[in-house]
């Protein structure tokens, strides 16, 4: 059995949360390009709900970036958030959204008060959404903390990529399943 490796590069969205690395559309473009050209597999090409500046670069990297790589808007957990990073992926030919939820163990018993399965519920249905526009799906449920299988008893998930914080990752396949 072979192994593939896809990359998954966040550049263009986490890189902006360092201190002092912001960028205009046209940086991130060129970043874009230079990635295509480094042969990775999924650009997280930005948070397209959070301005009308990552919205614009999310939609513009789609269209340069054409069938080279999957590029992805992230959302969180919410209707409008995924509705517009699909509004954003419109242009790409391959999109994605990536969505979902995650608690650690101490926000989970401070701010969410319910159960680990109630804490991934909104997760689910946020797949499902996103799932709606077509394309690609990423979804991330995590209760940092807890076993990945306490986390998704009785909510039809079924841990696929397990990390040191118990996250799960969902893809277009497994997203099928919860539908």
């Amino acid at each position: 059995m072979s192994t593939i490796i896809k990359i998954f590069d966040t550049t263009l969205r986490d890189g902006e949360q360092s201190p002092g690395a912001s960028m205009n559309t046209a940086e991130k473009i060129e970043i874009a390009r230079q990635l295509v050209r480094l042969g990775v597999d999924v650009i997280e090409a930005g948070f397209p709900i959070s301005s009308p500046g990552d919205f614009e670069s999310v939609r513009k990297i789609g269209d340069e970036v054409g069938e080279a790589a999957v590029v992805c808007g992230l959302s969180r957990a919410v209707a409008k958030d995924i509705e517009v990073a699909a509004d954003a992926l419109k242009t790409a030919k391959r999109p994605r959204i990536h969505t979902g939820s995650g608690v650690s163990e101490s926000e989970h018993k401070q701010k969410v008060k319910n159960s680990p399965d109630e804490s991934i519920a909104p997760a689910v249905t946020a797949v499902r959404l996103a799932g709606a526009f077509g394309g690609g799906v990423a979804g991330l449920a995590s209760m940092r903390g807890k076993s990945a299988s306490s986390c998704t008893s009785g909510t039809g998930w079924a841990p696929r990529v397990a990390t040191k914080t118990d996250s799960l990752t969902m893809t277009q396949g497994l997203a099928s399943a919860v539908m």
